[in-house]
């Protein structure tokens, strides 16, 4: 049963912006941290932000400024904005809780490829 759904993503060249959108349930939504997760082919999943219920946001050091996060609570969503891409942004991305996922709640994320 898929707990968090990812939209957003598709084609953009390289220094382009996307924004990518996790909807979920008022359950799982409402005092949850929020993190946005992504997995390159024949690497392993790694963690981009995270924004808490509050609104206090972490974000990977490898991003260098590039994302930003932010949640709506009128629509149990949390949306990231991605800017100045480069190819090795491409990958599939995901949301769920953060800092520890739970391994329920992954759905089928959203493809993002960067062309150079």
């Amino acid at each position: 049963q898929v707990q968090l759904v990812e939209s957003g993503g598709g084609l953009v060249p390289a220094g382009g912006s996307l924004n990518l959108s996790c909807s979920t349930s008022v359950n799982i939504f409402k005092g949850s941290t929020i993190g946005w997760y992504r997995h390159v082919t024949g690497r392993q999943r790694t963690a981009l932000a995270r924004i808490t219920a509050a609104g206090a946001v972490t974000f990977s050091d490898s991003l260098e400024g590039r994302f930003s996060i932010s949640r709506d609570a009128a629509k149990n969503t949390v949306l990231l904005y991605m800017s100045r891409l480069k190819p090795e942004d491409t990958a599939v991305y995901y949301c769920n809780l953060a800092p520890i996922p739970n391994p329920r709640y992954w759905g089928q994320g959203t493809q993002v490829t960067v062309s150079s």
